[in-house]
């Protein structure tokens, strides 16, 4: 009777539990809400890589209005982050954008930890795969910015943080140690400030069909603490902008610089070509140096509230002083989003990149998946 009681007992919390898990899986992936109140949505992290092992872990994503009574106010997120692998690497992240009621103030604020090798390749832009170099990196980054509107769709602030480099490589004879350009192999902790101004009538910041935003900063950076003197700035600027060629249909355009000023060149410090965002396709950091441009353009189809599609095409590089057409790096590809939340725009991004074909090596390619748009 004992055994027959305590069956049933577990049989009803299972289905109760499971109720709670199917309920909690229904809202955060399936709801169509249009009330303006705040989700959350879990997005598990799964990887294998030879030199990682099995990566596990998961990102979630908070999202919330500052003030549900003003229309024009913008979502708000915090999103986090958080992974291990089999050969005891681990990534950590809490970032967040927060928009006050009538977008009056923009802030954002994150820190984060990885304890993970990465392939470097060397510098310039047309680096090879037979010169990939394993490089173990420990990096603790905070950052913050805080801008203000100044007058319709302006913004200006500023924006500031602290970051602790460390690097390892127990083979003296890679190109991490022989090639004479490759400058503070230690790393060590920086601090930074600077100025930032933006331009931004967008319709949307989670899915624009039309607008565009102008987005500029420089970052006056410092070491400290004796063991790592240098002293120089990072300059960035962006441009998108958004077209909504008919109902289902909106085409973007971006176009990102980036340069390191200064008399040294710190090679973690270097713009590099590649992300989940810009040159899709592209190991981050396979090519790298002082100054970086690149652009895309991508045609979204809303297919549904729930389906989307994209394709994309684009092209960039990176160069010591001169830019040339000649050097230019194509990429192209397409993905499928996920509307989970249709009132925000939220969406989970699947991609596939292909990047440029090198004499003797596979043609490069990126496989991503993400929270929110590229751009």
């Amino acid at each position: 009777m004992k055994k027959l009681v305590t069956l049933i007992l577990v049989c009803a919390f299972s289905t109760s539990a499971f109720s709670q898990i199917s309920r909690i899986v229904k809202r955060m992936y399936f709801d169509k809400d249009t009330t303006r109140k705040s989700s959350f949505v879990i997005l598990p992290v799964l990887s294998s890589a030879p030199e990682t092992g099995l990566e596990v872990g998961g990102a979630g994503l908070l999202s919330f209005y500052t003030d549900t009574s003003k229309l024009n106010t913008r979502v708000s997120n915090v999103f986090g982050y958080a992974s291990i692998t089999t050969k005891g690497q681990s990534r950590l992240s809490l970032t967040t954008s927060y928009w006050t009621p009538g977008n009056n103030y923009h802030l954002t604020a994150g820190i984060s930890y990885i304890n993970f090798p990465f392939n470097f390749y060397g510098i310039g832009n047309n680096t090879l795969e037979a010169n990939s170099d394993r490089i173990g990196q420990k990096r603790f980054k905070v950052n913050f910015t805080a801008e203000k509107k100044i007058s319709n769709n302006l913004y200006a602030g500023i924006t500031g943080g602290a970051w602790d480099y460390k690097f390892r490589d127990d083979d003296k004879t890679g190109i991490f140690y022989t090639d004479p350009r490759v400058e503070d192999h230690g790393g060590g902790p920086s601090a930074y400030i600077g100025p930032t101004i933006t331009f931004d009538n967008r319709n949307n910041n989670t899915y624009t069909t039309k607008g565009l935003i102008v987005n500029a900063y420089f970052q006056a950076i410092h070491g400290m603490f004796g063991n790592n003197d240098y002293k120089g700035g990072f300059f960035n600027i962006e441009y998108s902008q958004f077209f909504l060629l008919a109902p289902k249909w909106v085409l973007g355009l971006d176009v990102q610089e980036q340069s390191l000023t200064g008399s040294t060149s710190p090679f973690y410090l270097l713009p590099g070509l590649g992300s989940d965002e810009l040159m899709r396709g592209y190991y981050n950091g396979r090519f790298r140096d002082r100054n970086m441009i690149a652009g895309q353009a991508e045609l979204r189809y809303r297919l549904s509230d729930r389906i989307g599609f994209a394709g994309f095409v684009g092209g960039g590089e990176v160069f010591k002083s001169s830019f040339s057409t000649s050097e230019l790096k194509p990429n192209y590809g397409g993905g499928i989003r996920y509307f989970f939340d249709v009132e925000k725009g939220l969406a989970v991004r699947i991609d596939y990149g292909v990047g440029q074909k090198i004499p003797n090596e596979k043609r490069l390619t990126g496989f991503y998946i993400a929270l929110g748009q590229s751009f």
